[in-house]
């Protein structure tokens, strides 16, 4: 899948929190200070991890695709339990017994990979998007934190439970965080997908972060640049040029992916339909 490069989108833009945002990094063993502060970088500036951004939009996926093509496993998959994965162990241990040599291998599993997975990617196929730790912009920030309190309330009383008052920070709404996606080697389908997903984030549909039943975590995603480069495997020259260009800074090397966005919506509605088709017809066979 990686051994060949194919093509490249590169999205970069801004994540900006619209209401407090709580991003927690356990609870802390400090003296003073709130019991649970939010995660920092090696500056004491607040941090969003990729991966908390990626699960986010990946369950939102996952949640959609259900609601398109069913509960099928081999469609979309539960990640966090490993019966519900689309290819468990003794399924992956038979497709091993059966394809000995790794390009029947590989197609075999391609084929037997969710839809998700393809794109975010699995214990057995790796990711082709990387999403980078959301940073804070410096100019814009200037140490604030807001401190929360919280409590337990005793269900027959109603009142404070004893011993379980604490405190959280929050970033506050208004933070600006800068993002930076990549994709490699994705199919046009998968764009779809991750489109969609993309689109979520832009109308502030997928929270992040705890304490969303409150309100917090609301987030909007301003996208300012898609850069997308394909290439045709029977033009190496191009290629060439477009790694020239990137080791001058020259912007040319890429294509404005925003053109692509209705081309790549239009192969994922076929891409499912076949899949619902092809589940379909295994389904009364058996």
């Amino acid at each position: 899948m990686f051994d060949t490069f194919k093509n490249r989108l590169e999205i970069t833009g801004t994540l900006t929190t619209v209401t407090a945002l709580r991003i927690s990094s356990g609870r802390s063993t400090e003296p003073i200070g709130s019991d649970l502060p939010v995660i920092k970088d090696a500056l004491g500036h607040p941090l969003i991890p990729g991966s908390s951004f990626k699960g986010a939009l990946r369950s939102r996926m996952e949640s959609f695709l259900r609601g398109i093509v069913g509960s099928n496993r081999k469609l979309v998959a539960n990640p966090a339990i490993e019966e519900e994965w689309s290819i468990n162990s003794q399924e992956m241990k038979h497709i091993k017994e059966n394809f000995l040599d790794d390009e029947s291998l590989t197609a075999e599993i391609i084929k037997q990979t969710d839809l998700v997975s393809h794109l975010f990617g699995s214990p057995w196929i790796a990711s082709k998007f990387q999403v980078r730790d959301l940073t804070v912009q410096s100019d814009a920030w200037f140490g604030q934190y807001q401190e929360r309190d919280g409590v337990a309330i005793d269900r027959d009383t109603e009142t404070a439970a004893d011993g379980k008052l604490y405190d959280f920070q929050v970033v506050p709404a208004g933070t600006p965080f800068d993002f930076k996606a990549i994709v490699e080697n994705a199919e046009d389908w998968e764009l779809g997908l991750l489109t969609i997903g993309l689109h979520q984030f832009e109308t502030e549909q997928i929270p992040l972060g705890g304490g969303r039943s409150r309100g917090l975590g609301v987030v909007r995603l301003d996208i300012d640049k898609m850069r997308w480069f394909d290439y045709p495997e029977d033009r190496p020259d191009l290629l060439i040029e477009y790694l020239k260009k990137l080791v001058m800074g020259d912007d040319s090397a890429y294509e404005d992916a925003t053109e692509f966005k209705d081309y790549w919506l239009e192969k994922l509605i076929e891409h499912l339909n076949k899949k619902i088709s092809d589940e379909s017809q295994v389904t009364s066979m058996r």
